[in-house]
Parts: structure tokens; sequence; C-alpha cells
């Protein structure tokens, strides 16, 4: 089969930016239906809009150099080498000369995908698999788009996962091994993204079992680790992928972050620091505020709060903490990930809140705590951190308020 090249990248959990609030629930009060039948109304087309000078300018492709090949075979040929230009106009000219074949819409989707034209390659693979929902080849590249080259999301992610989950069904029962290894590497990645690390951890074992020492596998399985603080497998998961220079970078990162949970600062920072030396777009310099100016900031954002969630805070104190505590990540099922950039303690608001037993006398039943640390490599600005610690702090009212995270990152708090 011709691969996909699968891109790794990691990007830091955190919260998304706030959407409109959701509208509280109501009763819908239907009118009773009209003894008469009632006839739907008439589609109404808008009317036909003929190009104008100020319409954009469109540039046709290439007459496609087929140079004896079917347009199909000279589309594949020329995106094995990169030609993708070359590839666009030739499977654009297999799928007009044969618009019901899948294959040539799958095959115009990679190009396009190539050429970082996405929502043309959205439509491309969409109508590949309106016509095949069966193809491997376009849920192949529908999974790649959405898991690996679109910027991450958890709609993004999650649809990704979609698309190489089908696959790796459709691919294991036709017992086409190389597509099953494909579509469980990008089940992988996706798993790992939208916070599933143990359904990430059962694919990159998956694909091991198979393939040992797939590197991609091997590093959806230490990231896997790591978000299910298993950290000591994890330590050791990072150490194998340190000479691998494609993802170097990220086992040093990866390392840095558990030196630091284990106090090993020193150590720490020199993992991290050649991680940013690798990757410096992957691994900016974090905006690590100073603990009084990271308070002050909090306590800003906390006085610009509206009224009501103020008052919802009255006696939920609010506090800044550097990294999050080990028997929190683990008091959750799975364990809430290392990264979080921010936590609530307790049940929320309207149920029975008694004190842990195991607590220390005088801790309130209650608390938020927002994670200086995680939050610095979060963003790239002083503006940006601001914003999160904001956005950060909504999304932990929120489940103060009785939300999950699901209706949480529907309403933009992820």
């Amino acid at each position: 089969m011709r691969w996909i090249v699968l891109a790794v990248a990691v990007g830091l959990a955190g919260c998304r930016t706030q959407a409109p609030a959701a509208l509280d629930a109501g009763v819908c009060e239907c009118p009773a239906p009209s003894a008469a039948v009632a006839t739907p109304p008439p589609i109404k087309s808008p009317a036909r809009q003929e190009p104008t000078v100020s319409s954009p300018h469109v540039s046709p492709l290439a007459v496609c150099e087929a140079k004896g090949r079917l347009p199909l075979d000279a589309a594949q040929s020329y995106f094995d080498h990169g030609e993708y230009a070359k590839a666009l106009s030739c499977s654009a000219q297999a799928a007009a000369l044969a618009p019901g074949d899948a294959l040539a819409w799958a095959e115009k989707g990679n190009a396009l995908a190539a050429l970082e034209r996405w929502e043309e390659a959205k439509l491309a693979y969409s109508r590949a698999l309106a016509i095949d929902p069966d193809s491997l080849e376009a849920l192949a590249g529908a999974a790649h788009l959405y898991a690996v080259l679109l910027p991450s999301s958890r709609e993004l992610d999650e649809l990704g996962s979609v698309y190489a989950e089908r696959g790796l069904e459709l691919a294991t029962s036709e017992r086409d091994e190389e597509f099953a290894l494909y579509f469980a590497r990008v089940s992988a990645m996706a798993f790992n993204d939208i916070g599933q690390p143990e359904d990430a951890l059962d694919r990159a074992d998956w694909v091991l079992e198979r393939k040992k020492g797939d590197p991609e596998a091997l590093y959806e399985r230490a990231v896997a680790l790591f978000e299910l603080c298993r950290f000591k497998e994890a330590r050791a998961a990072f150490q194998l992928l340190v000479p691998d220079k494609e993802r170097a970078a990220f086992a040093h990162h990866h390392l840095g972050l558990l030196l630091e949970r284990e106090g090993k600062q020193q150590e720490a920072d020199e993992h991290l620091g050649k991680a940013r030396a690798l990757d410096p777009i992957a691994f900016p310099e974090p905006v690590l505020l100073s603990k009084g100016d990271f308070g002050a900031e909090l306590s800003e954002v906390l006085k610009a709060l509206p009224p009501d969630m103020k008052k919802d805070l009255q006696s939920v104190p609010v506090e800044m903490e550097d990294l999050p505590l080990e028997d929190d990540l683990v008091a959750n099922e799975p364990p809430l990930s290392p990264t979080i950039l921010g936590l609530f303690r307790g049940p929320p608001l309207g149920e029975a809140c008694a004190p842990d037993p195991d607590a220390k006398p005088g801790t309130p039943c209650r608390s938020i705590a927002v994670y200086r640390k995680n939050l610095s490599r979060a963003v790239k600005t002083r503006e940006e951190l601001i914003e999160q610690i904001r956005v950060t702090l909504l999304h932990e009212i929120g489940h103060l308020r009785g939300e999950d995270d699901y209706e949480l990152a529907a309403r933009g708090l992820e």
C-alpha cells in the first residue's frame, strides 16, 4: 500500500476559549396540529449569481501529464514522488473521467491535503466515502487529515478516531495487515489527543504485538503511560525514544516533566532545554511568572468575574499550585492528565459537602486549584496566560455548578 507519512505532534492539555453560553433547557409548548393537512412551503432557490469583476481569481489546474499512463496511475506516482500539484491535476482528471470512482476522489483528497488545501480535501474525502463508505484508501486519508494534519481540537480528533476505528475494523476483517497497522497507529494518536489514554495504549500495544519496535506505536504508548500516571513505566519508555531523531524533542520534554514531578528540577530543566533546542516551535520558552506575579494576575481575574460566579465562589477557595498532586490525579478513573491546567475538588453546589476524613483539619470540602507551571507551558505570551487563567477558572466553575467535561467542551470550555 502507499503510505501517508504519520507526523507526530503533541500539545499540552488545556482549556479552550469561551463560546456563547448554552441556552437553558426549557419546555417546548408546541401548538396543536390543524385538522387540515398543511402543504409544505415551496423551496425557493436564490437567484443565480453571475460572475463579476470582483469575483476571486481562480487558477486552473495544469493539464495532467500522464505520459501514457492512466490519470489515476499517474496521480499516484506523482504523489509518491512528492509532486503534489501534478498529482492533483491527474487525480482531478481521473475523478472527472470516472466520477463514481472512490479511489480517484481519495487520491484527489490526498493531493489537496498535501498542498494544505484543507477544505477542498475534506470535500474530496467526503465524496469518496459517499461513493464507497468502505474505501480503505478514503478512510485512511480522512483519518490522517483530521487526526494528524489539522490543528488539534476535540471535534477534529474525535472525527479522526472515528475514521481510523472504522478503517481498522474493515482492514482487520479483510485481513489487510498493512492498512490495519496504519489505522491502529492513527487511532492511538487520536485517542491520546482526546484524553482516552487507555484506548491509546491498547491500540499501541496491538501494533507492537505485530510489529515490534514500531516507532509511532512506541511513542504513543509512552504518551499513554504518562497520561495514565504510570510514571515509572513512562520514564523508561521515553528513555528508549531519546535516540530517535524524529521523536527526541518530545522524549526530552516528557522526561523533563517527569523529573520535575520528582522534584529534580535541575535535571528536569536540562531535558526541557534540550526539547526547546531541538524543536523551539513545539516547545517555546514557557511564560513562567513568579508566584507573586502569578497570584496577582489570578486575583485580577477573580475580581473581573461576574457577580453570580463570585457568589458561587464565596466559600470555595481558589488556590495557585505549581503542579497537580499525584493523589488528585489518580483519584479519578481513568486518572487525570498530569498536564491539566486546573482542578475542582469536591461535590458540585447543591450536593452535600463533607470534608474528606483523611484530609488535614480545616481543609474545605470544595476548592479550585490552578497550576502555575502547566499554564506557563500552554501559552506563548503573558496576554495569552492571563486569558488562559480566566478560561481555566470558568471551566472549574462549570464543574462547581455540576457540568461535566463534555458539557463544558460543547460550550467551548474544554
